[in-house]
């Protein structure tokens, strides 16, 4: 009777175990969109549409509904300032017009003004004992060493707010479920940033070799002809 009691009590922590396993959250992030303050003299002026970003991860977060369903937790977290500056540029409000798009996915919408704050919510935000990362994801402006939140909102060519491959330490390590995937739709982070990320984090990062394209409506593009995806 006793080994029975046991055995069922072992049955149960297995049972709950494995249902705190499948408490899992996709996190997404959005970088910022430059100003043609900056970009209308160039050559290969970046962001002629506010959306670039938004959009791409709009399509990208109503894959994942498919894929996890109806109540999977998704966290969409947005660098604010730029939307504000372009909305100034543009002559109207863009954040209802994001908001919008958390009603339409049915996501969790957080703005956020300074990397810390993205970091803080990647380590404390849920409890991750309980609730693992399994996708994380970043649409927005980078190079081969940094996520560029802000990029030519502020300064030409420059951003003031970003998120550097030496700074990857300080993710911290449990977060993310054992098989997460993670992928950075920026360019070049393929080039070196992965590295540092799987080395700071303990899970690989797709990034890639090269540029990438908004353009394509459905799917962000490699637009180097000898471009590839990395990790």
């Amino acid at each position: 009777m006793k080994k029975g009691l046991l055995l069922i009590l072992a049955l149960l922590a297995v049972l709950n175990g494995a249902a705190r396993a499948y408490e899992k959250e996709c996190v997404i992030v959005t970088g910022g969109v430059s100003l043609y303050e900056w970009e209308k003299f160039k050559a290969q002026p970046h962001d002629h549409w506010w959306a670039n970003f938004v959009h791409a991860s709009r399509v990208r977060m109503d894959q994942l509904r498919q894929q996890y369903g109806p109540d999977a937790r998704i966290t969409w977290l947005v660098y604010k300032e730029s939307y504000l500056k372009r909305g100034k540029q543009e002559g109207r409000d863009l954040i209802p017009l994001i908001e919008s798009v958390r009603d339409a996915v049915h996501c969790k919408l957080i703005f956020f003004t300074k990397t810390q704050e993205m970091l803080d919510y990647l380590n404390f935000g849920q409890d991750r004992n309980a609730v693992k990362i399994a996708d994380f994801e970043f649409f927005g402006h980078s190079n081969k060493a940094c996520f560029m939140f802000d990029y030519s909102a502020e300064l030409d060519s420059g951003s003031k707010c970003w998120l550097h491959e030496t700074e990857l330490t300080k993710i911290n390590r449990g977060i993310f479920d054992k098989n997460a995937f993670v992928k950075s739709w920026g360019c070049h982070t393929g080039e070196e940033m992965s590295s540092y990320w799987r080395r700071a984090t303990g899970t690989r990062m797709w990034g890639a070799i090269g540029r990438t394209d908004y353009s394509n409506e459905e799917q962000v593009m490699l637009s180097d002809p000898h471009g590839k995806w990395a990790n």
